[in-house]
């Protein structure tokens, strides 16, 4: 008996640690992590390490969110400026004096090779978010404009690197938040009107590949054995998976390596294979368990800079996921964007635990935020 008042001690002297998690958005995250681990065990059957390094981004993934949770919404909106001023100036020195890997200017050396473009997914949400906190009784055309002007400031940094996908998707995490500040429904029309009158100008402004890209997603069996064989490949192991699927590790496509970046960008085909249709309704429904947590969060976010910070970060999931399964099945072009929680990288982990860390902290915090 002298020893239950020290565990109840110790359980109450953990459960702060503990408190910081938004338990039904961290119940979602583990079952895709595990998910994930699962998958990888067989489509990584090759790459004896894979798993063991999955595990440990998950780790890795899971303390930053707990170190975002504990991060109180005020010291975000007083780091929003300096984080992406930040980044930006990371993005200009990329230009200047980045690496070059396979054709593209990504990478910062210092010390060890980072892609700054990365922080941007976070930071430019975060400052937008900002600036609308900062005018939220006054939003206008201008407001509007300077937003748009912040935004393109990194879009087209990371465009010119070349690196489009993550240009697509900081776009995209910026774009969110100019919408849910309320950007009207006409700009939104003109918007439309305009990108679509502007297509033939993008189009020649395009790479080579990144047209190639498009061109294949219209025909992959154009070059069968070139840029059309991620589609192929991954169009027969989603359709080779039938109602219920092969199996766990009795894929063919990708046990024999018919699938490329089975582990990674890909690892969704790999999924689909063995275990159909069933566990691809499970997977979209875990997904839209973890979007519809982030939409309660925002919707109960308690100002302007919260509720917009919350939305755009959970739309970034939702974008993550529907780019990634669109262009396995072969509905999108292939943009080299991974599946949230699921592919294999540390990289995009950071960057998801880091929002998903935000989104707690404001779940936590929200009573304590003044309006």
């Amino acid at each position: 008996m002298a020893h239950i008042p020290e565990r109840r001690s110790l359980r109450r002297r953990l459960r702060p640690y503990f408190a910081v998690f938004d338990w039904p958005l961290a119940t979602v995250l583990f079952v895709l992590m595990m998910t994930s681990v699962i998958t990888m065990t067989s489509a990584g059957a090759d790459f004896p390490d894979r798993v063991e390094h999955q595990i440990r981004n998950f780790l890795l993934a899971f303390g930053i969110m707990w170190v975002a949770a504990n991060v109180p919404p005020q010291t975000l909106m007083r780091l929003a400026v300096p984080i992406y001023t930040f980044g930006v100036a990371l993005l200009i020195a990329v230009a200047m004096f980045g690496i070059i890997k396979k054709g593209a200017r990504r990478w910062l050396h210092v010390g060890v090779d980072i892609q700054p473009s990365e922080i941007l997914k976070i930071a430019t949400p975060l400052m937008l978010a900002w600036y609308f906190q900062q005018r939220a009784n006054a939003a206008n055309w201008k407001n509007f404009l300077v937003a748009a002007a912040l935004l393109l400031v990194p879009f087209i940094l990371i465009a010119k690197q070349p690196d489009l996908g993550t240009a697509l998707m900081v776009g995209a995490s910026g774009f969110y938040v100019i919408f849910l500040a309320g950007l009207p429904w006409k700009a939104l029309l003109g918007l439309g009107l305009a990108g679509g009158a502007a297509l033939p100008i993008a189009w020649s402004m395009l790479h080579d590949y990144q047209r190639e890209r498009v061109m294949t997603l219209i025909d992959p069996t154009s070059d069968p054995l070139g840029k059309g064989f991620h589609i192929i490949q991954s169009e027969i192991a989603i359709g080779s998976g039938g109602l219920l699927g092969k199996g766990y590790a009795k894929g063919t496509q990708g046990a024999l390596e018919f699938v490329p970046e089975q582990t990674t960008d890909f690892v969704f085909a790999v999924f689909s294979e063995e275990f159909g249709l069933v566990g691809n309704c499970f997977l979209l429904v875990v997904y839209l368990m973890l979007i519809g947590r982030g939409l309660m969060i925002a919707a109960n976010a308690p100002n302007t800079f919260t509720r917009l910070l919350a939305g755009a970060i959970t739309m970034i999931f939702f974008t993550y996921a529907f780019v990634n399964m669109g262009m396995v099945s072969g509905i999108l072009p292939v943009v080299g964007v991974p599946l949230p929680f699921m592919s294999y990288g540390g990289t995009a982990f950071i960057t998801l635990g880091l929002g998903a860390g935000i989104l707690m902290s404001i779940q936590r915090h929200r009573k304590l935020v003044q309006t």
